[in-house]
């Protein structure tokens, strides 16, 4: 735990006790705070009070005795409208600041010689596989790391601040909006697409949110930033203007003059203006896929700024065993590979992982992202056959009409049975079902990490012989 101790003997509420929030509670109690900690949830008060962490009403208490409102990074900050708490915060003054912010306050707090490594990583797709990419890097060159923020392990609650330390944080843009005064030595950018903007009304107001994992740094600092799409090259193209900070552009598929290229499974080194061929990620097994190969060049560039030895994170592309719910590899069972890619909740997440098999049985639905899936269309030719799940169902099925086979499955459970005997029965060498939503997952789940749980759980079943009177679909659109 990273105690917090700024607001010492003063009152600061704490509204959203899920995972940030209770590690904020046990930080700034740590710190010697006074802390009202509430949430409108009642299983979340009485969680958190099983937990040991009692609860105050907040909404009954005069806001000027408060001196922060900590804020989960999951309540509406501005839109589609503040949360009441974040009103009556306003109107009083009561600053709103999130759990990444008072980490940033801590680290600030400490002499400059003090000071741990700091490595931040943003974009609407592929952050947590390169978050936990670098920190394997690191790892494997002898660092001190630790692997937090929205992946794993809450900010706060790791281990405490030192010199010698790499902090490797994964950033969400609902994180960043809550975040004024973080500095990062290294800050990576990976790509933009249209995500969340029921939460930030349009892109320009995204793309600023995104923008801010650049702000604070300085001469010796990093800005590693993708250049695949319009919305990070023209940002990319004006930090390389202002000068203000080092600039790694990074494509997969772009030769780049200056910063790192992924052509195929090559990574080629160009930061000084000389290009280089530095890895092969052909032979490394959870990196599979154009967007693994970005996430590579991503995680090099970063890792480089830090000083490791080219040699030493080829070696560990190699070795870095991925993360779950992200193309996961669950099982072989009776020649059908089943693969887990629960945490693809858009479509352009699911792209991704539709570019990496050339035939397969496709799991997907839930609930929708704006948009669809109708940007998929490139990929349809790939589907033997979808098998369709949750609220989303009716408007894929119509999207996909005449496209590609249809089975309405209705839940998870039935889907893969139903895949699998479709994949089994093809006589296809190697067939694939592959879970990838493009879907969030709460009309059905808690979370996309229960509904790759119990992806594999269904898979698991089916070696086991438990087909539970499984059928087969003859149903399509």
């Amino acid at each position: 735990m990273i105690p917090i101790t700024e607001f010492a003997g003063r009152d600061v509420a704490v509204f959203g006790l899920a995972r940030t929030g209770l590690a904020a509670v046990r930080a700034l109690t740590a710190g010697g705070a006074r802390v009202h900690a509430w949430d409108d949830s009642e299983a979340s008060r009485a969680k958190a009070e099983a937990a040991g962490i009692p609860v105050s009403d907040i909404n009954n208490r005069d806001w000027r005795t408060f001196a922060a409102l900590i804020l989960s990074p999951g309540v509406p900050l501005t839109l589609p409208e503040p949360h009441r708490v974040v009103t009556l915060a306003d109107a009083v003054g009561v600053p709103v600041l999130g759990d990444i912010e008072l980490f940033a306050r801590a680290v600030n707090a400490l002499p400059a010689a003090q000071r741990p490594k700091l490595i931040g990583i943003t974009g609407t797709n592929g952050k947590s596989t390169t978050s936990a990419l670098v920190a394997h890097i690191l790892k494997e060159a002898g660092k001190d790391v630790r692997l937090g923020g929205n992946i794993g392990e809450a900010v706060l609650d790791l281990a405490p601040l030192h010199a010698g330390a790499y902090y490797v944080i994964e950033l969400s843009s609902f994180q960043l909006d809550l975040t004024q005064t973080l500095r990062l030595d290294v800050a990576v950018w990976l790509n933009t697409t249209p995500d969340h903007l029921d939460r930030h009304g349009d892109m320009p107001h995204y793309v600023a949110s995104k923008r801010q994992v650049f702000a604070n740094q300085g001469a010796a600092d990093w800005a590693v930033i993708g250049v695949d799409d319009e919305y990070c090259a023209s940002v990319c193209t004006e930090l390389t203007r202002a000068a203000v900070q080092h600039v790694a552009p990074i494509s997969a598929g772009q030769v780049l003059g200056r910063g790192v290229s992924a052509l195929g499974p090559k990574i080629i080194d160009a930061l000084n203006g000389r290009s280089e061929t530095v890895a092969d990620i052909s032979n490394a097994p959870a990196l599979s896929g154009r967007h693994n190969a970005q996430n590579a060049a991503a995680a090099y560039a970063a890792t480089r700024a830090l000083g490791v030895d080219p040699r030493i994170i080829a070696s560990a592309f190699n070795t870095f065993p991925g993360l779950p719910h992200r193309l996961e590899r669950v099982a072989t069972v009776q020649g059908v590979r089943f693969v887990n890619d629960s945490k693809a909740t858009n479509a352009n997440a699911t792209a991704q992982a539709l570019a990496v098999y050339p035939r397969i049985y496709w799991i997907a639905g839930g609930v929708a992202k704006e948009g669809g899936i109708g940007d998929l269309a490139p990929f349809f030719a790939r589907i033997a056959r979808a098998y369709l799940i949750g609220q989303a169902a009716g408007d894929f099925s119509d999207t996909l009409r005449d496209k590609a086979p249809v089975t309405m499955a209705g839940t998870l459970e039935a889907a893969v049975r139903l895949a699998f005997d479709d994949a089994r029965a093809s006589g296809e060498p190697h067939p694939v079902v592959l879970l990838s939503p493009a879907c969030a997952s709460y009309d059905q789940f808690r979370s996309y990490e229960e509904r790759g749980d119990k992806f594999k759980t269904y898979v698991s079943a089916l070696t086991g012989g438990e087909r539970n009177g499984a059928r087969k679909s003859g149903s399509g659109a």
